[in-house]
């Protein structure tokens, strides 16, 4: 039987085609009936949804209907839809992956915003064929991207201003808080194409010609009212470079600017003179008074460029809250800093510090037993820190010792540490096990530590069991050598509420032992969300062991990760994956095929 469109519905249709190309129905649609009006709403394209709302005679409602001076003017919240939740559901429909990682927003903001990046990035690509000789503005935006916001008509009857980046940029540029830009859009030409923007956030990639510079610092200029957070990736930085974005973000004369977030990554600093790089961006830093983040990861700094970014901060009188230095090369940045340093004295003899920092990146740095001492003195300059990240640096079980001092402190003080990273670190249990203990006395206990990729081996249990009756929330285990005796250790620990919301004991080997822990810890950790046990040689009698945990914890843990163990795909997964879902999802992650059971091999 066909299904007969009601006369509703075909109204509805010949009024989005109207509202995209023509006016003339809009004093008309305003009348409508609540019902019919909310319809149309729901159902609208971008485009005409765009148009209907801002042509609107009056002020648009929220959910919460109108403001007191529309109410006196005796103005009805039924002529008024919900428009961000229509514009909320065009979102998820263009965009389904993006629209998990969204707050609730301006959905019509962000609506448009993405349009305009998608637009710019299909202009870029364009753009960068060595065949390109034209205007950016005159890029033709491709079908499908026109389909998305309404135009369904045959392309060939398009005005053709409508298939432009200029229209798309004059149109809804306005939106634009947060972008994104390659170097082929760093040109004079952008500024006029995004004049109506006001940009908050900028993110620029492959900056590498004086060409590329000129355009990009009259974008910040005449964004340099509004942008607050600013990002360079795999560009090439000089001096002259930072001097003169300086400059343009300093507005009207002023010699501060407004920078509140300021990263550099992946980007070389081709420099013969690093001494006056490292001034030029000291400069930079120091005309910083609203500077809160501070990143510059990956960019192959030395020790001498480190030191000199350090010192710049600490004289400087911002309220860094986020330092990241990570993946660099600085290994002795920290020299001049020890008990007989007098580098944290100004010059009237006042103490220098960092009194907002709340988090510390330093991994991958090199760094050694002996930066972890001068980093010990360092931290105390700190005393709001939360997060500290020293992974993937060879300071060994010595340069834990240097730092227990001040773990030791800090459980006497109520310290806000509460993130400690020290994953690939070259630790033995020796050293860890006289960390543990420290940490287990925290006024203030850890709610994340990081021990993952250290040869711990199995005599770390113990120390292990007592540290996680603590308030620990999540911990990372991967990769440490547990082994079937370690997890055995662990099981026979007493375990009475604990506080554990996410586990990771991946690579750890523990075979069928590892799934009796687990199957103790499940019913133990009220709390417990996610565990991860990929990668542990567990065989297929494993599952009944998990399963069974699970049923009796009736519903608290949403993920349990088991990929890379041998168990091979049985019919009764089937089953077990219906059985135990969570939000619509299977909680068991388990291997797909035969084929993807290779055992985990942690040899180098």
């Amino acid at each position: 039987m066909v299904n007969v469109p009601s006369l509703v519905s075909l109204s509805i249709d010949a009024l989005k085609r109207e509202l995209i190309h023509g006016d003339d129905l809009l004093p008309h649609v305003y009348e409508l009936p609540l019902e019919l009006f909310n319809s149309l709403v729901e159902c609208l394209p971008p485009l005409a949804l765009q148009k209907l709302q801002s042509e609107m005679p009056f002020k648009n409602y929220d959910d919460y209907g109108p403001s007191s001076d529309d109410l006196k003017m005796g103005r009805k919240r039924g002529r008024y839809g919900n428009f961000n939740t229509a514009w909320k559901a065009l979102f998820k429909f263009r965009w389904p992956d993006l629209a998990e990682c969204v707050k609730p927003v301006d959905w019509q903001q962000i609506y448009w915003e993405t349009h305009v990046q998608n637009c710019l990035d299909e202009a870029a690509e364009i753009a960068l064929l060595p065949s390109f000789s034209g205007c950016l503005g005159d890029i033709q935006i491709l079908e499908n991207i026109l389909q998305y916001i309404g135009y369904v008509d045959d392309m060939s009857n398009l005005a053709s201003d409508y298939l432009k980046l200029s229209y798309h940029c004059q149109q809804f540029g306005c939106y634009a808080r947060r972008l994104r830009l390659q170097n082929v859009l760093c040109v004079l030409e952008s500024c006029q194409l995004l004049r109506k923007s006001n940009l908050q956030s900028l993110v620029v990639q492959w900056i590498r010609s004086s060409e590329h510079v000129a355009g990009l610092c009259k974008l910040l200029n005449q964004n340099s009212r509004t942008l607050t957070s600013l990002e360079f990736v795999h560009c090439k930085i000089s001096s002259s470079f930072m001097d003169t974005i300086c400059g343009s973000l300093c507005s009207s004369g002023a010699e501060t600017h407004q920078i509140h977030h300021f990263s550099i990554s992946s980007s070389s600093f081709h420099e013969i003179d690093l001494v006056s790089l490292a001034h030029s961006l000291a400069s930079f830093l120091s005309s910083g008074r609203s500077l809160q983040s501070l990143k510059l990861c990956d960019n192959n700094l030395d020790r001498n460029f480190a030191k000199s970014v350090f010192s710049t901060l600490l004289d400087s009188s911002c309220s860094l809250t986020s330092f990241d230095l990570s993946e660099n090369n600085i290994s002795g940045w920290l020299s001049i800093f020890n008990w007989k340093s007098n580098s944290f004295l100004s010059s009237s003899g006042v103490t220098k510090s960092l009194p907002s920092l709340r988090i510390l990146k330093l991994g991958g740095n090199n760094l050694q037993k002996d930066d972890a001492g001068n980093l010990r003195y360092v931290l105390v300059q700190m005393p709001s820190l939360e997060i500290l990240d020293l992974s993937d640096n060879p300071i060994e079980d010595d340069g834990i010792r240097s730092l227990i001092p001040y773990f030791a402190e800090a459980s006497k003080s109520c310290s806000p540490l509460t993130d400690l990273n020290l994953g690939s670190c070259e630790l033995s249990s020796d050293g860890v096990i006289l960390l543990l203990d420290v940490l287990s006395t925290l006024a203030r206990p850890l709610n994340y530590l990081s021990l993952a990729d250290n040869g711990l081996g199995s005599q770390v249990a113990e120390a292990l069991g007592k540290f996680w009756g603590t308030s620990i929330q999540v911990l990372n285990l991967e990769g440490i050598g547990l082994g079937p005796s370690g997890f055995r250790k662990l099981r026979d620990i007493r375990m009475e509420n604990l506080k554990l919301v996410k586990l990771n004991i991946s690579k750890n080997r523990g075979g069928i032992e590892t799934a009796k822990f687990l199957s103790k810890l499940i019913l133990h950790a009220p709390k417990l969300v996610a565990v991860n046990a990929a990668y542990n040689l567990m065989p297929a009698e494993s599952l009944p062991l998990i399963c069974s945990a699970l049923k009796t914890a009736k519903g608290h843990v949403e993920q349990v990760d088991l990929r890379g163990n041998i168990c091979e795909y049985q019919p009764s997964h089937d089953t077990m994956l219906a059985e135990f879902q969570h939000n619509g999802k299977p909680i068991l992650i388990l291997p797909l095929s035969v084929a993807l059971n290779i055992p985990y091999d942690d040899d180098p």
